[in-house]
């Protein structure tokens, strides 16, 4: 159940980033079409979230330090533009235009998940 709640938190914040920001789209002949990729898609992003997330923060942890975490949007941002790139290689119709916008998105994305996750049930 937490599973299931973790991917429509996340394919929500990514819906809320495509619907206000035009350099990130998301394409589907019909609406199952860009439902199913929204899942996709988040479930790409969170997979390299957890699995890659941890390991460039604790590497980088002393310039997230220096800077007073506005590093953290840096690579918030490249994990969306990686996320995007692993996209285009498995042919899901998401992509993200440039860095600037992979920075307003990631922003969005924590922000509605942050809402998202204090609305809907924890799962227990």
């Amino acid at each position: 159940m937490k599973f299931l709640i973790w991917l429509v938190v996340n394919a929500g914040a990514l819906a809320v980033a495509t619907w206000l920001l035009d350099g990130m789209r998301l394409t589907g002949s019909s609406d199952t079409d860009r439902i199913l990729t929204l899942l996709i898609v988040a479930l790409i992003f969170g997979v390299i979230n957890a699995v890659l997330g941890p390991v460039i923060k604790l590497l980088s942890l002393p310039f997230i330090i220096l800077t007073l975490g506005l590093l953290l949007l840096v690579i918030n941002a490249l994990l969306l533009m990686l996320t995007s790139a692993i996209c285009g290689a498995l042919d899901v119709p998401f992509q993200v235009d440039g860095f600037g916008t992979a920075v307003l998105g990631s922003i969005i994305i924590t922000i509605a998940s942050w809402i998202l996750e204090a609305v809907l049930p924890d799962g227990d």
